[in-house]
């Protein structure tokens, strides 16, 4: 366990892919809690404290071998348009970065903002949307929420706001998405509503035609934000990992020194528990590393809809079974055996969800809208 945290020259590479990967997606919120300030690039670190974070791991994890050839990595949307990264507010994305340190291969799951959790799993017991864990108690909640729901072992993170996203995308110089005929009114009014609320933005592009084309900054951002077609906050998802697979398609056909360049010029928009010079040293690398595969948590068989106590929510039909499901997609394990805690917390799921359930595992109309 503690071999694959030190940041070797295997490990550091991986941080770099990480970061081009979390540089352009939408993704989390947290909540400041140890801030330090690159005064030079103006980044915002938090400083984890990885062992203490080692330590509250279920042994089930800590021993898990197979495990140890990965690096997990959260990567956080933030609702800010204004650089507010470390405020105290919900999350719009979260995704799982999963990183084969032999392979390079990356896999990409979304765990959707309201599924059902539990949020302070070494705290007073609490089940509620997870994407509250991070406007309660800031990075290190909402990675400890991930670790002990989803029996992972992540240490490191990523946030990015709107104007960040917008600028990543501007930097590479736009990235190629196929838009459809449901997307184009919903994409333009996010744009408009973004260009109201964001600085230096006097004006937007329409996107006037669909299919296959060439999306700028606030164009991409506006994309990722679409929830009101058919899959509604589902799709938003996809959309979102989209964007990330798009932009690592042009950071590999750009030279090390624009990337560079790039990187230096956006990591002050980041708030992120690496540092730059992390980043920076790893660049030549970035061609190495390949999206294989990408998927939702819960699983999209093990899911249904319901609003509890006036939330809509997603709740894993069986938390163990979708976890079992996550170890097999992510790590290719067989027949994992999830740990005591997730037992746990799949009983207290189903018996404080059961009654207000849908019958169906199709989300409803008005999820993802709160």
């Amino acid at each position: 366990m503690s071999g694959k945290k030190k940041k070797t020259s295997v490990g550091k590479i991986i941080l770099f892919i990480s970061e081009i990967l979390i540089l352009v997606a939408l993704l989390v919120v947290m909540w400041l809690v140890l801030k330090t300030t690159d005064e030079e690039k103006g980044v915002q670190r938090l400083s984890i404290d990885e062992k203490e974070i080692e330590v509250s791991l279920p042994d089930e994890v800590k021993e898990n071998e197979v495990m140890q050839g990965y690096r997990n990595i959260a990567l956080f949307g933030v609702d800010s348009r204004e650089g507010e990264l470390s405020k105290k507010t919900r999350s719009d994305t979260i995704i799982i970065a999963s990183i084969n340190t032999e392979t390079k291969e990356v896999k990409l799951v979304s765990v959707y903002r309201d599924t059902y959790l539990n949020i302070d799993p070494y705290g007073k017991r609490t089940f509620n949307k997870c994407n509250s864990a991070y406007a309660y108690g800031g990075a290190e909640r909402a990675i400890k929420m991930l670790n002990a729901n989803l029996d992972l072992d992540i240490t490191d993170f990523v946030t990015i706001g709107f104007e960040g996203l917008r600028d990543v995308v501007d930097a590479l110089g736009g990235v190629y998405i196929d838009v459809d005929e449901s997307e184009i009114k919903h994409l333009n009014n996010y744009q408009i509503s973004m260009v109201e609320s964001m600085s230096d933005v006097d004006s937007y592009t329409p996107v006037k035609e669909t299919g296959y084309q060439l999306l700028n900054g606030l164009q991409a951002t506006a994309y990722c934000r679409i929830r009101y077609t058919a899959g509604n906050d589902f799709k938003r998802t996809e959309r979102q990992r989209e964007v990330i697979k798009a932009c690592l398609d042009v950071a590999q056909t750009i030279d090390v020194a624009k990337l560079k360049t790039i990187c230096d010029n956006v990591f002050g928009e980041v708030f992120t528990s690496f540092d730059l010079s992390e980043v920076l040293d790893l660049l030549t690398d970035v061609a190495k590393y390949k999206i294989v595969d990408e998927g939702g948590f819960p699983s999209m068989d093990h899911y249904t809809t319901g609003n509890i106590d006036g939330k809509s929510c997603v709740v894993p039909v069986d938390l163990q079974t979708n976890v079992i499901w996550l170890h097999k997609f992510l790590f290719n394990e067989d027949d994992y055996k999830p740990s005591s805690n997730v037992s746990e917390y799949s009983d207290a799921i189903r018996d404080e969800t059961s009654r207000y359930l849908n019958t169906t595992t199709a989300p409803s109309d008005d999820f993802g809208d709160d």
